[in-house]
């Protein structure tokens, strides 16, 4: 590791109560030890909260929110990177799991590749698949014309640039990384797809399987205006 700085970890959670568990201990069992892990409860009806209330009570790195109404993934977001203190913000998927080198290896890659942010492969955990396919051979700006190039919740990038871009459009309640790439790409900040699998990817009654013709409807306004 060329250096140690702090890497913000920001999760929102709703009803997660079957997955939350994995997914947090994934993230204490890092390798690199240099996490603050910020959750936000958006309201959940089950016992999400509690579990995560359960894991702050073993580890101090977890700081725990509680929002009074469900408000969504894009200003749950921009709230927790507007009180990280990390250098680095990284994401991770309330229903989904990282490899516990993830952040050792993107990191090393990041500092190493001189980017500001990086994303790797993920791995289906009810298909043999692998996302991205063939297109993270691709240069990533290009492949920004027709679909998103990157996994969101494999992403680390530099706190820097999310606020060089004023953070996540929350006019985008979908699709909301999508447009976040566009912005950063326009500003030519640099971000790149590691070909490695270092998470765990559920597409079963998630976000983006659950509102799909929202989330097609946001990525097409992001493709309309992306300017490459």
């Amino acid at each position: 590791m060329i250096s140690e700085p702090l890497i913000s970890v920001i999760i929102s959670a709703h009803n997660s109560e079957a997955s939350i568990f994995k997914c947090i201990e994934s993230i204490l069992n890092q390798t690199y030890k240099n996490l603050e892990i910020l959750i936000i409860d958006d309201h959940s009806t089950d016992s999400t909260f509690k579990i995560i209330e359960s894991l702050t009570n073993s580890d101090n790195r977890v700081r725990l929110f509680r929002n009074t109404k469900n408000i969504g993934l894009t200003l749950n977001l921009n709230r927790l990177i507007a009180i990280s203190s990390g250098e680095y913000i990284a994401r991770q998927d309330a229903d989904d799991f990282s490899n516990l080198k993830r952040f050792e290896k993107q990191l090393n890659y990041l500092l190493k590749n001189n980017l500001d942010g990086v994303c790797s492969l993920a791995k289906d955990t009810t298909k043999n698949k692998t996302y991205p396919g063939l297109t993270k051979y691709i240069n990533p700006r290009i492949v920004m014309k027709f679909r998103n190039p990157f996994i969101h919740g494999t992403l680390l990038i530099s706190k820097k640039a999310i606020k060089a871009v004023n953070f996540y459009d929350e006019s985008f309640k979908f699709a909301q990384d999508y447009k976040l790439y566009s912005d950063l790409f326009e500003k030519n900040f640099k971000i790149k797809n590691m070909h490695e699998p270092l998470y765990f990817l559920n597409t079963v009654d998630n976000i983006s399987s659950k509102f799909e013709k929202e989330q097609k409807d946001f990525a097409l306004k992001v493709r309309k205006n992306y300017k490459f």
